[in-house]
């Protein structure tokens, strides 16, 4: 099993579309044996679940995502943890205890109040957690 983390300085990188390098975790009996940090590249929203397919990830975390980038994993078979936060390692120690919370609404493409506060660039997303 090989599990992605978007990843910057030790964190969950916060926008999946955006994330500039991944952390890739070799897991074998239930046990991190390799770990990696990968740039992306360039690779950018929908180009991502390309980039973790070829690179045989089968589960990724991360924090924000987009609902096309979700449709986009799911067609890959790579199953999703989103709308996490913290430490990757202590998120990736966390879903191998099997107690790593699935948000249900992780999407960046709602609206707020103070969306005047934050944008996600072209989509506007309008959440300050979403960066």
């Amino acid at each position: 099993m090989r599990i992605a983390v978007t990843y910057d300085n030790g964190m969950i990188f916060q926008h999946f579309g955006h994330t500039e390098q991944f952390k890739f975790y070799d897991i074998q009996d239930g046990k991190v044996v390799s770990e990696q940090v990968i740039n992306t590249n360039g690779s950018g929203h929908g180009a991502l679940a390309g980039f973790l397919l070829v690179n045989g990830v089968n589960t990724l975390i991360c924090g924000g995502i987009g609902g096309g980038a979700q449709m986009a994993l799911a067609q890959a078979g790579i199953k999703l943890y989103a709308g996490n936060s913290g430490s990757a390692d202590v998120a990736v120690m966390t879903l191998l205890s099997g107690t790593l919370a699935q948000n249900s609404n992780p999407t960046c493409d709602h609206h707020h109040d103070h969306e005047a506060e934050h944008s996600c660039g072209e989509h506007g997303c309008g959440n300050g957690s979403c960066h």
